[in-house]
């Protein structure tokens, strides 16, 4: 029986099974008398344990097998659920998470997990649970963190034409320093890096492992290049945070020819196989008993109230998304023509195009929009994690998770929301002795919410702890020559609380695993202001903070209004313009060495873009157009030569040739052919 077709569908379904066991974990560390909970957890990791037998992956079967085993003595009342034995648990389901990654990224499930297994065994038999911190400290050291990586048929093969086409192959090691928290950001530096040179065919763990932080401080990459070893050793320890790198020559047996045959078939196989599975509509094994359990009658009033679902992968809506907006910029390109032919028949079949389009455009987004439960998810076992290692009580609060976001806003909000929510553990919820101390509750509350407003999504992080010292602040800020001492004593109670925006900011007394180098916060307003986001800060000491974050919808459709710069056209977002005017020149203003504007009774820069784009324009005109920007709380008043009008665009990118082009955040393709390219106001405010 061939298996290949079922990958996708047995990779989904484990997903689900191993997220439901996270969720009912945590629950029962709250309840854990609940033997409800316990049977639910139980049946997940049978299923599980089935489909990883089914399936050959023998390590995630047998692995789930002894939790499975653990569980039934939990339920039949043999074993009491205690702090030591959730830890455990916890991370047997971290090794499952990592096989079913692995797998999903092309792996073949194999993982020692000897270790678990004989600490699941002695939870069983109820021994006590032996503490190897220690040897696993020493192991480390033995063998210098490094990972090894395993090759198959088709990796030997790929391995092999590279060298006899004249490229090196390395195996390299890549160790990071042991206080590194943005592990997953040094990673992506690394990969980054490497493919400026060459190719990175494999590494280990997988690189969905990576982007997730699920790795200690070291991986390996197998890299093609024709770069020495020497260069490549010494370009990456030039990145920060890189403590060590080993670049190792690969050398691997040459198959026969017979093996490389079978090895080019295999890959075919699973390439039509792959095909011809992802044809296929999967309706689950409940609706199915369903429909056969029932009668006819019975079966047609249940189709109607029944939601009927299709697994479709994310690629397929990506290239729908692509075509849906070349048919938006052909809509463009008619609605033109027809306006200059002024033909009736032409208006009308145009304007009903229109209609359709429009209605197609909010099919499509509803399609590509996932609940932010997919990132919610990952928190409240972060949250547990980080609140025992601080020795703080928390209780995370969730709302709103059922909110949805185009999953290009889903895909870079992950990695802010984590800076945010450590931040409020480590900073801002105190712990248990210093609470009672001033008449709080020991436990700290965490609240994570989500909900729609209009054309945007607000995601808020809430603790109830001590809130920004807005003393402290300024006195680090000033230390750290943020904000000189002069000007911090007119800074407004927002505009101190912002300065933990800062790069460079932080007021840990020490480097913790957690926080005090200063690298984060920053980090994460400028990747919400990359996403034509914004955030907020409310906080009042001694009662806690707010951090409010305010997205788009979506990013590849926007308003934008158009407007003429000389003879060229750009795109400004809506979503960043407060208002468009006309102002007599003699209006503008000089101070110091810029030229600004009365602005409703407030000081406005002028940013001038014919200068900032190099583009010739006349400029003997007594009036002068402007469009008022804003960035948060500031502004700016961007000087163009006019106005055409609001129009849906559009947002490509420049391609990777001109990616660090400044104020330029993309392009689009106008009705007439021409292309615009869209101002980054963020850029331009400073």
């Amino acid at each position: 029986m061939e298996m290949n077709q079922y990958l996708d569908i047995f990779i989904e379904e484990s997903k689900e099974h191993l997220q439901s066991c996270n969720e009912k974990l945590l629950e029962l560390e709250q309840n854990p008398d609940d033997l409800g909970i316990v049977n639910e957890i139980f049946r997940s990791a049978h299923t599980l344990k089935g489909m990883g037998a089914t399936m050959g992956f023998e390590d995630l079967a047998d692995l789930t097998h002894k939790i499975e085993n653990v569980f039934d003595a939990i339920r039949n009342q043999k074993l009491e659920v205690t702090p030591e034995i959730m830890d455990v648990l916890f991370e047997a389901l971290e090794n499952l998470e990592e096989i079913v990654l692995s797998i999903a990224d092309g792996g073949d499930g194999k993982k020692d997990v000897s270790a678990i297994v004989k600490k699941l065994q002695a939870i069983e038999s109820g021994e006590q649970i032996e503490d190897e911190t220690a040897e696993n400290e020493t192991s480390r050291e033995q063998v210098q963190d490094v990972k090894k990586l395993k090759f198959d048929e088709y990796d030997r093969t790929v391995i092999l034409q590279s060298i006899e086409q004249g490229f090196q192959v390395y195996e390299i090691n890549i160790r990071l320093r042991e206080d590194c928290i943005l592990k997953a950001a040094r990673a992506f530096m690394v990969f980054e890096l490497l493919e400026k040179h060459g190719e990175v065919v494999k590494s280990s763990p997988s690189v969905d492992l990576l982007e997730e932080e699920k790795f200690d401080n070291n991986f390996s990459v197998a890299y093609i290049t024709k770069e020495d070893k020497d260069f490549i050793r010494n370009s990456l320890l030039k990145i920060s945070e890189v403590e060590e790198v080993l670049v190792e020559k690969v050398n691997v047996e040459k198959p026969s020819t017979e093996r490389v045959q079978q090895s080019v078939s295999s890959i075919q196989s699973n390439s039509s196989q792959q095909t011809a599975a992802s044809k296929q509509t999967t309706v689950s094994s409940k609706q199915s008993r369903q429909q056969k359990d029932s009668s006819k009658d019975t079966s047609q009033k249940q189709k109607k109230n029944q939601q009927k679902t299709i697994r479709v992968n994310i690629e397929r809506l990506d290239i729908l998304m692509n075509l849906f907006e070349e048919l938006v910029i052909d809509k463009g390109r008619l609605e033109q023509i027809s306006k200059e032919l002024n033909h009736s028949e032409l208006k009308e079949t145009v304007e009903k195009m229109s209609r359709v389009s429009a209605d197609l455009q909010n099919i499509i987004l509803n399609m590509r929009m996932i609940p932010i439960e997919t990132v919610f998810n990952r928190f409240p076992r972060m949250v547990r994690n980080l609140a025992r290692d601080l020795n703080k009580k928390i209780n995370l609060v969730v709302t709103g998770a059922e909110t949805e976001l185009d999953r290009t806003v889903i895909d870079e909000i992950g990695d802010p929301l984590v800076h945010l929510i450590r931040n409020a553990i480590d900073h801002g919820i105190e712990t248990p002795e210093t609470r009672l101390k001033y008449g709080k509750k020991e436990e700290g509350t965490l609240r994570l919410s989500a909900y729609h407003s209009g054309n945007h999504v607000f995601i808020e992080i809430e603790d109830d702890g001590a809130g920004i010292n807005q003393k402290k602040v300024l006195q680090k800020a000033i230390e750290r020559g943020i904000v000189t001492k002069e000007a911090s004593e007119t800074l407004t109670e927002k505009q101190i609380h912002e300065l933990i925006f800062a790069s460079g900011f932080s007021t840990a007394e020490k480097i913790s695993d957690v926080s005090g180098r200063g690298v984060g916060l920053d980090v994460v307003k400028n990747t919400i202001e990359s996403l034509g986001g914004s955030i907020t800060i409310e906080s009042e000491e001694g009662k806690g903070s707010l951090f409010s974050i305010q997205l788009p919808l979506t990013l590849t459709i926007i308003s934008a209004m158009l407007i003429e710069v000389g003879n060229e056209k750009y795109g400004i977002p809506i979503s960043s313009i407060i208002e468009s005017l006309v102002i007599k020149k003699e209006d503008i203003l000089q101070t110091h060495q810029n030229k600004v504007i009365d602005y409703r009774g407030k000081i406005v820069p002028l940013v001038f873009l014919k200068e900032i784009f190099e583009v010739d324009a006349e400029d003997d005109q007594d009036y002068v157009s402007i469009v008022v920007v804003k960035k948060g709380d500031k502004m700016a008043g961007l000087v163009v030569d006019s106005f055409i009008g609001q129009q849906e665009i559009v947002l490509k990118s420049l391609g990777q040739y001109l990616t660090n082009v400044f104020a330029i955040s993309g392009a689009t393709i106008l009705g007439d052919g021409q292309v615009a390219l869209i101002v980054d106001c963020n850029a331009l405010i400073r």
